[in-house]
């Protein structure tokens, strides 16, 4: 018995994206359907590199085709990726760039600089092509973190205008002031000229094409984050906190801050990092020293995603200060290395429902 195309997208109409609750036809994720007498192969691509469920999501195809087609039909699916974007790339800054997500804290010493990096090189390690900007301009440490402290970047002549080059990394692409001053040199700057240089890292950089740029932002909230809401279209804000009430409080203020009607950047959701300790001697205990699980209840509290929990471990203070991020070089440390992996596929998840949700706003907006 012979098929068709359509026998084979009518199978899959019954197969929904987990995350997006639409099937994979409606989704546009099929694609390339090749038949013969007794196999089909199609292409499936995700809306991540990072989806976890792409072996569940696999699956259910191969056993709709069995159930709608024919059991004796050999299915090959052949998996990949397209980061999902609903930036304006034909109006806004930055138009190669699919996705732009602020790191935020609204207090330091959280380790925001520390998340940004591994999150960063968790997501390019999954597939993605991945920047990131530091702009923490008057306290850089993302070169140090990323071991580049004292390299300067290529600079790039077009069109009568030099660009400046990002320097790559452990896979992605990064700019700081820190490469552009003496790392003994105070940054004594007024609000206007650290404006104007973070404004500079997305207008005159060649960044080329990216699935998602990082924005390590400084702490507090001020007018960086006023420049890059009103800069450059972000796709949403990841908060980092710590358990403790102190650290909460800050982290509050910056959920507000991203909601302002001037502002208005979607939350994707809230990092508890320093979330409890394990000693290596002792790996089934957990020691919660600054208080227990205070970033799933912020998260609760305002009904956002909670991406996930980093604990207390000394693999990762030393991969920051050595500029080996320990997403990366602390494999040895599963519990590490897992927390990273964890919280990079759940922001990407988030992304990608999001992007999903806007566009069916949209499409039901035009059609009302």
């Amino acid at each position: 018995m012979s098929y068709t195309p359509e026998n084979i997208l009518n199978a899959l109409r019954h197969v929904d994206d987990p995350d997006i609750h639409k099937d994979l036809v409606t989704l546009n994720m099929i694609s390339d359907i090749e038949l013969t007498d007794n196999k089909v192969k199609f292409r499936l691509t995700l809306t991540t590199p990072a989806c976890p469920l792409k072996e569940k999501i696999k699956n259910d195809c191969i056993n709709a085709i069995h159930e709608y087609v024919s059991k004796e039909l050999e299915v090959e699916v052949v998996v990949d990726a397209n980061v999902t974007t609903l930036r304006d790339i034909g109006v806004n800054i930055l138009p190669s760039v699919k996705n732009i997500i602020c790191v935020a804290s609204g207090k330091g010493g959280v380790g925001k600089s520390t998340v940004a990096v591994n999150l960063a090189v968790s997501l390019a390690k999954q597939g993605a092509s991945v920047g990131l900007i530091d702009a923490d301009i008057l306290g850089p440490s993302i070169p140090t973190m990323l071991g580049v402290k004292g390299k300067r970047p290529d600079t790039r002549l077009i069109k009568d205008k030099h660009y400046i080059v990002p320097i790559e990394v452990e896979g992605i692409k990064v700019l700081s002031i820190g490469f552009l001053v003496d790392e003994r040199q105070a940054i004594v700057w007024r609000g206007p000229m650290v404006s104007s240089a973070l404004r500079q890292f997305v207008t005159d950089c060649i960044w080329g094409k990216l699935d998602y740029m990082i924005v390590d932002m400084p702490p507090g909230t001020g007018d960086v984050h006023l420049t890059v809401a009103q800069t450059v279209n972000v796709t949403g804000a990841v908060i980092v906190t710590t358990p403790q009430d102190v650290a909460l409080a800050d982290a509050r203020k910056a959920m507000a801050m991203f909601r302002l009607e001037s502002i208005n950047v979607p939350i994707l959701g809230v990092i508890e990092n320093m979330a409890y300790f394990t000693p290596a001697e002792l790996p089934e205990n957990k020691y919660y020293i600054f208080g227990k699980d205070g970033g799933k209840k912020m998260a609760e509290e305002y009904e956002v995603p909670f991406l996930g929990q980093i604990p207390i471990v000394q693999s990762i203070r030393e991969g920051g200060d050595e500029g080996k991020p320990a997403s990366i070089y602390g494999r040895d440390n599963q519990i590490v290395a897992n927390a990273f992996d964890e919280i990079a596929t759940n922001i990407a998840r988030q992304v990608a429902i999001k992007n999903a949700n806007l566009e069916a706003q949209k499409a039901d907006t035009v059609l009302s």
